[in-house]
């Protein structure tokens, strides 16, 4: 056997999930099922009639909705393009390598 060291990294061993995160899952579950167990039971009602109130205010909601969700995007896109999103410079000083927090990908070698 060689006694120097491979040039491929050793994979770290698989993580084991923990508890916590099956007792999340098994919550979320639950959650998914509850809205669907009630999404159901909403659907299937018998002899209800929605008045034509009801219509506005569903088709208000919707629309206050698009425009809020809409608009949001285009805030978002617009502040992209526009470098609204650039790192902030102090007092007209550009940051320098020693300014900025190690990246997850710098390991020491």
């Amino acid at each position: 056997m060689d006694p120097t060291p491979s040039a491929e990294p050793r994979r770290p061993p698989p993580r084991r999930t923990s508890i916590g995160v099956w007792a999340m899952v098994a919550a979320l579950l639950v959650l998914l099922g509850l809205a669907v167990f009630f999404a159901y039971e909403g659907l299937v009602v018998g002899d209800v009639e929605v008045p034509a109130q009801g219509y506005i205010a569903m088709t208000i909601g919707i629309a206050f909705s698009l425009v809020i969700g809409i608009g949001l995007m285009v805030l978002v896109f617009y502040s992209s393009r526009r470098g609204y999103d650039e790192q902030v410079t102090i007092l007209g000083r550009r940051p320098n390598d020693d300014d900025l927090p190690p990246s997850s990908d710098s390991r020491p070698q």
